[in-house]
Parts: C-alpha cells; structure tokens; sequence
C-alpha cells in the first residue's frame, strides 16, 4: 500500500451473529475513522417497521433498502470520506452487493468479523430484548434461523478481514 492509498476513503463493513457486537463497533469505528455511519436496523426501522415481523420480511426489506443504499455509499466514498456500513455481510449474497459497492470507487475496505460465541451473543439478545433500546425485538428463535445462513468470508472474495473477539 502507498501513502496515497492511505488518504483514500474506507468501508468499513461488519460480519457476526445477532447481538454480537457489530453496532457497538461500528460507533467505535465510525468516531475513530470520523466516517459517516449507515445503520441498516435505523433505516429499516424508519422506513419499514410496520412491515417487518418475520426474517423473510427482513430479507425483502433489506433487499429494497440496498438498491438505495449502493450507489449512495458509493458517492460518499467517491467524495472522499469514509463509511461505517453497519449491515451484516453475513451472506454471500450481501458481500457480493458490498464488493459491488467497492468496485465503482477507490476506496479501501476492512471486513470487521465479530468472532462471539453463540451462548454470549443469545445472552446479549435477550438482555438488549429486556432492555427495549433497539429497533427490533429478535426472538432466540429468529437468532437461530439467522445463524443457519451466516456464511464465513473465503480468501476467494478478496476481503481484508480484521477479527474482533469478546
């Protein structure tokens, strides 16, 4: 990497189970890297909450939220200033539409995965359930139908991949 790479934009991009951490993180990265943070939970909330119930309701909702969200990261990044995309890479699938994002810029990447074992991260769903403070209330139900499509990140995808443990 030259010292000119150095000044280009980075996306940050987020991988790991519910309740993992991913949110926290990327707060900490966006204050850190003084990038725009994008919250994927936020804009569903707000734009879809009345339609969001079931995980294929997430799946369809999401999906009408990244054909906005893409090329508006993209012009972020192509401006010259770094973005915190908190929406789980999860899926081949949602990395290929996050690689995507980073061929129509110059701009450099980190893939955050959140390595936490599942008794923390169901711990930490249902005391976040307790608390009422997030968007969405997923039941452990929910967290275990997630976690059977959550797919590992192969060298083959080309990611930069930094791992954060509990």
């Amino acid at each position: 990497m030259t010292s000119e790479d150095n000044d280009l934009p980075v996306l940050h991009l987020l991988w790991g189970q519910i309740a993992s951490g991913k949110s926290t993180l990327a707060v900490r990265l966006a204050k850190e890297d003084s990038a725009v943070l994008i919250s994927e939970d936020a804009w569903l909330h707000c734009l879809f909450s009345e339609q969001m119930g079931t995980v294929a309701d997430y799946v369809r909702c999401s999906a009408a939220l990244r054909s906005v969200l893409g090329p508006h990261v993209s012009d972020i990044l192509n401006a010259g200033v770094s973005v915190v995309l908190d929406a789980p890479a999860n899926t081949l699938e949602t990395r290929q539409w996050m690689r995507a994002i980073l061929h129509s810029t110059r701009a450099r990447h980190v893939l955050h995965m959140m390595d936490v074992p599942d008794p923390v991260c169901l711990d930490r769903l249902r005391n976040r359930n307790a608390r009422g403070d997030h968007p969405f209330r997923t039941t452990e139900a929910q967290f275990q139908l997630v976690s059977r499509h959550i797919t590992v990140p192969t060298s083959g995808e080309g990611f930069v991949i930094r791992r954060h443990t509990a």
